[in-house]
């Protein structure tokens, strides 16, 4: 996996980790973190509800969140589209200050007087997002309980929430509830979006400090090309092992007689000839349940026309 169509989680990621390593060699920890009191009562020091979301105070916690941020971050903002994405977090964040404000003013009594540093909570809303939008790849079972392949990031999630109790634990809430309140209907900011004035000043000046988002090409030999000077006599006669798959231009030769045989019986002679794949139903299932509004024939149509189910999605997403 890589960043390709994900600009502003790398820069998420990117800005994070830049802060948060600025804040240990300037030893300047002390000012991020939010507690209310005497900090936010006494001194009135109201510019830590946001400061406090820009940098993580110990590495540990910066590295599960970036973590997170890389399996989850990508995924969501592939499916919402940048704009959208970049909207989702700054609502996140002004939403998540006004609940942990809110949280702090009625449970201090109880313990919960101050909340650590670093953008937990928008992380967990975009976690909330990647609960309610992302399938399971796969299950398993362990000693009788079932599980997939989820688990593992919900266990380095808690280990987030988990970490500086009791103020851990109520950035993990505030974060999982205003996931909750963007995807529901009881406020109406799914719609927000961004001006476009800010949209083109990032596209100009912040995305290319963000760098390069595309993946990797892939090469086309299974070997890699020999260093020495001297070409060895039997070079020339090796045969390149090609591992990309042919482009739409070249045709097969050889073709499989037990896979002939198999499309005759199975009434699928004409997808060779047509360029039309047949979908599984594991693949239509699964993108029936990412696209739920869609109906069956536009997703079936997309698999058709695409070479695999992660080119199907983008297709969608395009459409």
């Amino acid at each position: 996996m890589s960043f390709e169509h994900a600009p502003v989680t790398k820069g998420l990621m990117m800005g994070s980790a830049l802060t948060s390593i600025i804040g240990g060699i300037f030893d300047v920890k002390h000012y991020l973190h939010l507690q209310l009191v005497p900090h936010v009562s006494r001194n009135h020091q109201y510019w830590r509800l946001l400061l406090h979301h820009t940098a993580f105070s110990n590495s540990s916690d910066l590295l599960i969140a970036e973590i997170l941020l890389y399996g989850v971050g990508v995924h969501i903002e592939r499916q919402f589209g940048s704009v959208k994405f970049a909207s989702f977090t700054v609502a996140s964040v002004l939403l998540a200050t006004i609940l942990e404000f809110l949280t702090l003013i009625l449970f201090h009594n109880m313990g919960i007087n101050q909340i650590p540093s670093g953008p937990s909570a928008l992380l967990f809303s975009i976690l909330y997002q990647w609960y309610r939008l992302i399938p399971p790849a796969y299950h398993f079972k362990i000693f009788g309980i079932a599980g997939s392949n989820k688990a593992f990031v919900y266990i380095l999630a808690s280990q987030l929430a988990l970490g500086h109790l009791p103020g851990s634990f109520a950035p993990a809430i505030v974060g999982l509830l205003t996931g909750f309140i963007y995807r529901s209907e009881l406020v109406n900011i799914k719609s927000w979006r961004l001006s476009p004035s800010i949209i083109r000043f990032s596209t100009r000046f912040l995305l290319p400090l963000v760098g390069s988002t595309r993946a990797p090409r892939r090469s086309t030999r299974a070997r890699p090309e020999t260093t020495h000077q001297t070409p060895s006599p039997d070079i020339g006669n090796e045969e390149i092992i090609a591992t990309a798959r042919p482009s739409a231009g070249t045709e097969e030769t050889g073709g499989s007689v037990v896979r002939e045989w198999v499309n005759e019986l199975t009434g699928r002679n004409e997808q060779g000839t047509t360029g039309v794949r047949v979908p599984s139903d594991a693949e239509i299932t699964q993108l029936t349940t990412m696209f739920p509004n869609m109906q069956r024939a536009v997703i079936v149509g997309a698999l058709q026309r695409s070479p695999n189910i992660e080119s199907a999605v983008e297709l969608l997403l395009a459409s």
